[in-house]
């Protein structure tokens, strides 16, 4: 692949759900908590208890397995009114462990993308989430090489990115973020001043949902990680 040096020299990807699966292993202990609980209340009460409690917890536990775990036992104690078995309680904790456990299991395409791309771009993998668990991912999935810098941070903010942009690449002007998420991977991305390139996974969390954003020349939309080099290939500096 021939690098594009005059339009861009710095290409950052998400991990949950860009890279590999993660979206689907919170849904499925989800229902295993509705199910926990079906004698209290029913499953669509249920969840909105818990994602308003998720809603609240964040600015406590960021965001992940763990504070995921921690809103299900609140939610837990809200539901029973305080009268929730140590079962209950139990069995939750375990769902937490067990998605902890959980192998990686990578998109397909991710690794012949990144491969495609590796030395002809700096390549950052710019994530949210808890430190160790977002690690823990990263040395399973086998793709940190293909990496010329890893930011976990606590928050994907427009500030973030023009840091992150800004330190390891040419400036935003030169620079884009792949990501599933259009709040936390593309907006803000965009109002950096960066490219920003939506690739839709099947399930988005819905604290993490936004609309499609409009009047940014830099909004590019792939089906599939595997669509980006040939993408790549097509921008000019007339495009910059």
């Amino acid at each position: 692949m021939r690098k594009t040096n005059n339009t861009l020299s710095t290409i950052a990807f998400d991990a949950d759900d860009t890279l590999w699966e993660n979206e689907q292993f919170f849904r499925l202990t989800q229902q295993r908590f509705f199910d926990l609980l079906a004698d209290h209340s029913s499953p669509d009460k249920i969840y909105g208890n818990l994602l308003e409690t998720e809603r609240k917890n964040l600015s406590y536990y960021g965001y992940g397995i763990k504070g995921f775990t921690l809103s299900m036992l609140e939610t837990a104690l809200e539901v029973t009114g305080g009268d929730v078995s140590s079962h209950v309680m139990s069995e939750i904790l375990k769902a937490g462990r067990e998605m902890h456990d959980h192998p990686v299991n990578t998109l397909p395409g991710v690794g012949d993308t990144l491969d495609k791309l590796a030395g002809h771009y700096r390549i950052v993998l710019i994530t949210k989430g808890d430190l160790f668990d977002q690690e823990r991912k990263l040395a399973q999935s086998g793709l940190g090489d293909y990496f010329d810098a890893i930011e976990i941070v606590s928050e994907k903010e427009t500030s973030v990115y023009q840091r992150i942009f800004d330190q390891y690449g040419d400036g935003p002007k030169k620079s884009m973020m792949v990501g599933n998420s259009l709040k936390s991977d593309v907006i803000p991305a965009l109002e950096a001043g960066g490219w920003g390139v939506h690739v839709p996974h099947t399930s988005t969390w819905e604290l993490d949902y936004a609309d499609r954003p409009e009047g940014f020349t830099r909004f590019l939309e792939l089906t599939s990680i595997t669509d980006l080099p040939a993408l790549l290939e097509t921008l000019s500096e007339d495009d910059a």
